[in-house]
């Protein structure tokens, strides 16, 4: 089959994982946008847009519920999801309702409402100062920031496909292992290097104030040296775009949390999805999601076959044919 040219080679990882099952198939490929991410696949006379795994597919509306945080949780909640306690900060006049809500839970996790990778996000917050502190930070990406009850998991990613579950993977945060030699400054420049080469440039450490927080938890600043083989984790939001590693947990995946993900894609009448949960095992059906993600990344997944799933959904008709057994036979005939 001929799909045309070789497209732009500038694509990311993200994009660039869908494009190259396109042309498998014979999909036609028309890079509109490297830089972010933007194709159109042809096929016959059907077209999709897509900015990496999103896709014309999703409405205007779901991408928005997903975009706000708060809005993604009242309609998961509302079709009985579980899904951790949370207070909204608008303005300076709502962080009295700081003090009430950490007396209440001991420790919290306050982001933006609103953004994405990471930015802005502070977790495992058991002190006023600190809490009112990240709310300045979130505060720099949305004006709304959300204050959340802190609860104790592995950070679960759950990609739903045309209302199947079909990867699933534990995102870990960044760490770094001391030497007796090098200062915690060096082992993180050190770690975001290898992070970098490892995801084509989308992952690394900010030495940012959450990352100096977790260093003085574990007594250290940024010039200082860390003993010989200590481990210090420097942030529980575990994202990849900040340093965070990824591991497939597909094949151990408890039955319910694939329910429970395909649930929250039906609740956000969403056809592609990174459902996050924080679970305290993958093998166990208790579970909080955190949020709903419209465009996951689908290359953080291999060897699943995110990419073969999400061209069956935009063009089913390329889908690979399956054989045809003695009962199909004897109907055919």
């Amino acid at each position: 089959l001929f799909s045309g040219p070789s497209p732009d080679s500038a694509l990311n990882p993200y994009a660039r994982i869908v494009v190259d099952e396109a042309r498998l198939r014979g999909i036609n490929v028309k890079v509109l946008d490297a830089e972010n991410g933007f194709f159109r696949l042809t096929h016959g006379g059907h077209s999709v847009t897509c900015r990496e795994s999103l896709s014309s597919l999703t409405s205007a509306v779901a991408m928005s519920l997903c975009d706000n945080k708060a809005a993604t949780r009242k309609v998961l909640t509302d079709a009985g999801l579980k899904m951790p306690d949370q207070m909204t900060i608008s303005n300076d006049d709502d962080l009295e309702l700081l003090t009430p809500f950490l007396k209440r839970y001991g420790r919290v996790v306050v982001k933006p409402a609103r953004g994405e990778q990471g930015a802005g996000v502070s977790v495992d917050l058991r002190s006023l100062d600190t809490a009112v502190d990240a709310v300045h930070t979130a505060r720099r990406e949305c004006g709304a920031v959300l204050v959340e009850e802190f609860v104790e998991g592995d950070d679960l990613r759950v990609v739903v496909i045309g209302r199947e579950a079909v990867a699933a993977a534990i995102r870990r945060p960044p760490e770094i292992v001391g030497t007796g030699q090098d200062t915690a400054r060096r082992l993180i420049e050190k770690q975001s290097r290898r992070r970098e080469a490892a995801t084509d440039g989308e992952s690394r450490i900010p030495l940012d104030e959450e990352t100096e927080r977790f260093l003085r938890a574990a007594g250290y600043g940024l010039d200082d040296v860390p003993a010989s083989g200590e481990r210090i984790v420097l942030r529980k939001a575990a994202n990849l775009h900040t340093g965070g590693t990824i591991h497939d947990v597909t094949d151990d995946l408890h039955p319910d949390l694939a329910r429970a993900a395909i649930a929250a894609a039906d609740a956000l009448e969403i056809p592609v999805v990174g459902i996050d949960m924080l679970v305290p095992d993958v093998s166990m059906n208790a579970y909080h999601i955190i949020e709903a993600n419209e465009r996951p990344g689908l290359a953080n997944h291999e060897p699943q076959p995110t990419a073969e799933k999400f061209l069956d959904l935009l063009f089913p008709i390329t889908a690979a044919a399956q054989p045809i057994g003695p009962k199909e036979e004897s109907e055919t005939k």
